[in-house]
């Protein structure tokens, strides 16, 4: 009795953790679904590849409206001239009282058509059109093969293919948005270059990581990983590093490990490294802190000197208080702005009951890096006011924006996807 007893004590304990190890995100959602669709596609050479040709024939706007309810989609095909001529234009959308997908539009000859359908699994949508006197007119299959990745064939009445084109998902870098991997943490140990390469297509224009380990990257050589990070049509710019010696005095293994660390990310192509603090709420006396400013700007100096910036990195523990000092306040006022920059994650901040706002305007300049996350998927939850963050762009000197996304209600590549439209599309308009 007593063997099962503990057998039983160890299921109980093991159970939550198995479930949240096998735990499957899914869009269950015909709205949701939908969303696969929204962004800026090109067609791919043929249906048997995803690659894209210089001039693609076709590309295909479409653009998400009214939270995500609907997308205004235009295609435009490519003249003898390689110009790019809109011939269709039609909003799809979500129908929530018939909990179908609508759609209603033109060709440039201006014959009107409408369609109904629905997704009959996550990634398989049907939508039959018909003209405006109700007689159908074509069938279309859209098969999405990946979040970026979208197979669309039209049928006639009769079932029979009338075409079919393969759209390759190819959204702006324009405005210069980051991600750290650790939102598709899982993906990139399965896949990493199948990973960035969707990254790449989603409109991210570089990454951070946070698994430097033994010289490398996710099993990478520095000079590997930052060639598959720029097939995906990216950059490696930024790394989350981690080495905290507890004799912040002895100069041989500061020296040793972060000239070691700064070598391999120069041959990455890395421009800035970031640490974090996980022992503060060990730190009891102001001696400690002053230890640690010491050490950042000893990392910020060597850092300086390869060329190279090093950032701080704050969670919610940094706002607690030591002899009655915040640590944040005390780690910006004692460590040198020409060696030590700060990474502001707006989350934590929240978390931790403080504005960021209040920290740009205090200490301009010196918030070079943001981590934009939420306690959903990006501007979801309503309780952070991130267009108000981003009014304060300039005086904080942010120069690298990621999105960064931990607690999920969909696949996490979706969710990186949304990310990244709700930043493109809302905050940095």
């Amino acid at each position: 009795m007593k063997t099962r007893s503990v057998i039983l004590k160890w299921l109980l304990f093991l159970l939550p953790i198995i479930s949240v190890a096998q735990k499957e995100y899914n869009m269950s959602s015909q709205k949701d679904r939908l969303m696969q669709y929204a962004g800026h596609w090109e067609s791919a050479i043929n249906p048997s590849t995803d690659s894209v040709a210089m001039h693609p024939e076709v590309k295909m706007s479409s653009i998400s409206n009214f939270n995500n309810n609907s997308l205004n989609v235009t295609v435009f095909q490519k003249d003898s001239a390689n110009t790019y001529v809109p011939i269709l234009q039609e909003i799809i959308g979500y129908d929530r009282i018939t909990d179908t997908v609508f759609a209603a539009g033109h060709n440039a000859e201006g014959a009107f058509f409408t369609g109904k359908g629905k997704f009959y699994s996550e990634y398989k949508w049907t939508m039959q059109d018909k003209d405006l006197n109700g007689n159908k007119t074509m069938k279309v299959n859209f098969n999405f093969n990946s979040y970026t990745d979208v197979t669309l064939v039209g049928l006639d009445n009769n079932d029979k293919q009338l075409w079919q084109t393969r759209y390759i998902k190819q959204n702006s870098k324009d405005k210069n948005i980051g991600i750290q991997l650790v939102s598709v943490h899982d993906e990139m140990l399965k896949n990493p270059e199948k990973t960035l390469i969707q990254l790449g297509r989603m409109g991210y224009s570089y990454v951070e990581t946070f698994v430097y380990k033994d010289g490398g990257f996710y099993g990478y050589s520095p000079s590997a990983f930052k060639a598959i990070v720029e097939k995906a049509g990216m950059q490696f710019l930024g790394s989350m590093t981690f080495f905290d010696p507890e004799d912040k005095n002895d100069e041989v293994a500061i020296n040793s490990w972060w000239n070691n660390a700064i070598q391999d990310h120069k041959k990455a192509g890395v421009e800035y490294l970031s640490t974090s603090n996980s022992k503060i709420k060990s730190i009891t006396t102001i001696k400690e802190l002053q230890e640690y400013c010491n050490y950042y700007n000893q990392i910020g100096k060597l850092c300086k000197d390869n060329g190279l910036k090093f950032i701080f990195h704050n969670h919610a523990d940094e706002f607690l208080k030591v002899e009655g000092i915040r640590v944040y306040d005390y780690f910006l006022q004692n460590t040198n702005p020409e060696y030590v920059y700060f990474q502001s994650d707006v989350y934590w901040m929240h978390v931790a009951g403080v504005n960021p706002v209040h920290y740009f305007k205090t200490y301009p300049k010196r918030f070079i890096s943001w981590h934009v996350k939420d306690y959903k998927e990006l501007g979801e939850s309503g309780k952070i006011d991130f267009k108000e963050l981003f009014k304060h762009q300039e005086i904080s000197g942010v120069e690298y924006i990621l999105s960064e996304v931990e607690d999920y209600s969909f696949p996490p590549l979706f969710s990186v996807g949304l990310a990244w439209e709700y930043i493109y599309y809302t905050l940095l308009k």
